[in-house]
């Protein structure tokens, strides 16, 4: 008698249960005008002249280089620190650098990594769409403009 009282009441508690929330489809959020706004006032604010590539990154080339250049497909390793316009970090490489495909990364990165040769450092300036989009990611919030200090070591 008991299990089935148990039964019973699980039954109805389940039955309950709505799926409303499950059925609205989630829906990004377009952050181009107000990420085109902030990298604008960063540069401004820093007084930096950057590159404007199509799809709104921006880059810095501080440093060109003089080895090898990547495409978009290669293992590259680099030195980094990734930052908000704020100026406050949230990752970066160790002195040695990280090795990685540039097909394994943020579109930013695949875009931007190949305007630097070996040896060349600079800086991307990463707008939402090409970064983690207008989703939180680990403990990046969605939305965010992303800003990374590159210097690339190798390119394989």
């Amino acid at each position: 008698m008991k299990y089935s009282l148990f039964a019973l009441i699980l039954t109805l508690f389940v039955s309950c249960v709505s799926n409303e929330i499950d059925d609205k489809p989630i829906v990004p959020i377009d952050y181009t005008e107000k990420n085109e706004a902030e990298i604008l006032k960063y540069l401004a604010d820093n007084n930096l002249t950057a590159q404007k590539t199509a799809t709104g990154l921006y880059y810095i080339i501080t440093e060109p280089g003089t080895g090898k250049q990547p495409t978009a497909t290669s293992t590259v390793t680099v030195v980094y620190k990734g930052y908000y316009t704020t100026k406050k970090g949230f990752d970066q490489s160790p002195d040695t650098g990280t090795t990685f495909g540039l097909q394994q990364v943020i579109q930013g990165w695949t875009e931007g990594i190949p305007f630097f040769k070996e040896g060349g450092k600079g800086v991307l300036i990463v707008p939402a769409r090409l970064g983690y989009g207008s989703f939180d990611y680990g403990g990046i919030p969605g939305g965010s403009v992303l800003v990374f200090d590159i210097n690339l070591i190798s390119v394989k």
